[in-house]
């Protein structure tokens, strides 16, 4: 049996946003359930394909209760820094990006968050993977990128 880390009861904080995967009552799949941040108390624990931990979270809040993975949860007391973005939002940049002098990413160039760095001490960064350099990361400050979609980005703060 694998081993939980946390129990009944105990309060836990949601890292990124979850969404209806389609097993949700009364919803559609990509519907929005729970925004990122939020904090819900752990109410049961099971597994899924006897190797992922699962946990039925009840966020008071939303008055909803959600399956979460272990991945996608933290101790709610654990620190917490709010970001903009989270993985595999489809961003853009607002300004050109240069590294020693040569452009590498041009205004408007658009791209796909890889990794959240909550703790950087200059602030929220990006890992993102940019369409114009395939095979390329970089390491991007919140305040460079925008969503390259504003509806969608509208609907993950509603």
């Amino acid at each position: 049996m694998m081993n939980a880390r946390w129990d009944y009861g105990e309060a836990v904080r949601v890292i990124r946003n979850v969404r209806d995967d389609g097993t949700y009552p009364g919803m559609n799949p990509g519907d929005f359930l729970v925004r990122r941040g939020s904090v819900g108390y752990v109410i049961d624990v099971g597994s899924f394909l006897q190797d992922q931990i699962i946990y039925s979270v009840n966020f008071l809040d939303e008055g909803r209760i959600v399956g979460c993975r272990e991945e996608e949860l933290i101790g709610a007391d654990d620190p917490w820094t709010p970001s903009r973005f989270e993985f595999r939002d489809k961003i853009k940049a607002i300004k050109g990006l240069s590294v020693g002098g040569e452009v590498l990413v041009e205004l408007g160039a658009t791209g796909e968050v890889v990794k959240v760095i909550r703790d950087n001490p200059d602030g929220v960064t990006y890992h993102i993977h940019f369409d114009s350099l395939p095979g390329r990361i970089l390491q991007i400050p919140e305040a460079l990128l925008e969503h390259r979609d504003p509806v969608a980005a509208q609907e993950a703060t509603e």
